[in-house]
């Protein structure tokens, strides 16, 4: 009798199974249909990009990839490729070294006024970015830095971003500090305790703020558009704008490719550090 009631029990617990594996599969494809549609359009013909509702082309048209890898305006595509890189490489550096450096002042120095200026370092991530774009162009025109990757790259080692230090500053607050006085005990300062004891054990959170601020710096679009005008400094975001107004006709499917290419350095630095991702949100203030 025991043996009947436990298998009529199970059925609705593997039902269940069955239809949440169902969801999550169906969820799977929507999220990806997008990407499937750009990678697909990518190898129309500039016909069937806007007239035909199929998902797939009716012949490759490899000479899409062709025309994206000659780049845009006489910019050949590795030039753009590597503007971006320049400009994403520097963020990552910047966020990574003025966030972890603010966190610990943040999480384990004490000086007056630590609560309150910590309280306003949170309330900035309420501030639009537009709201202090003006005044930020304005300094960046009177130092002769418009039209240069300065305006892009030096905020970043100003520890600007509020949320990544906000990330730090709860990861660094759940290590053991008995650490750090160990550490002091043998002569370590501040500075040396930093780099020697607290860096090594944030590398989750660090990795963390590598891989947003990578993806976040790569995919920007307005404010490289506000600060770059020369064609010969234009990112990749930046050239699939021009390349639709570098043509007489709207060459839609070489645009399209060139976003692939786009795509392809997010993809990998995520899969790359994707394991580092997760824990770092599983260990930090992101957490349930």
């Amino acid at each position: 009798m025991t043996t009947v009631s436990t298998s009529v029990s199970r059925k609705p617990v593997r039902w269940g199974r069955l239809a949440l594996h169902l969801g999550c599969l169906a969820a799977l494809l929507i999220m990806l249909y997008p990407l499937a549609w750009l990678l697909a359009t990518s190898l129309k013909p500039a016909d069937e990009v806007i007239a035909s509702l199929n998902l797939l082309p009716s012949h490759l048209e490899w000479s899409n990839y062709k025309t994206a890898f000659e780049g845009v305006n006489d910019v050949s595509i590795w030039r753009l490729l590597s503007n971006s890189l320049l400009i994403a490489g520097g963020a990552v550096l910047g966020n990574v070294i003025s966030c972890s450096l603010a966190a610990y002042a943040f999480a384990r120095l004490r000086f007056r006024m630590r609560g309150p200026l910590f309280a306003f370092m949170i309330a900035t991530i309420m501030l639009p970015h537009h709201a202090v774009l003006i005044p930020q162009y304005i300094i960046f025109n009177q130092l002769g830095l418009v039209n240069t990757y300065w305006p892009l790259i030096l905020p970043k080692f100003l520890a600007t971003e509020a949320f990544f230090v906000f990330l730090i500053v709860q990861f660094m607050r759940g290590l053991p500090r008995e650490l750090e006085e160990a550490a002091r005990i043998d002569g370590c300062g501040p500075f040396r305790s930093f780099f020697q004891v607290v860096l090594p054990l944030t590398r989750p959170a660090l990795i963390t703020t590598a891989i947003f601020t990578f993806i976040w710096t790569w995919n920007d679009f307005f404010t490289q558009l506000i600060y770059l005008f020369d064609p010969e400094k234009f990112t990749l975001t930046l050239a699939l704008r021009s390349f639709v107004d570098a043509s007489s006709q709207s060459a839609f499917g070489p645009m399209f490719a060139m976003s692939v290419i786009a795509l392809l350095p997010i993809v990998l630095f995520f899969l790359a550090f994707q394991r580092f991702l997760v824990e770092g949100m599983a260990s930090s203030g992101l957490k349930g």
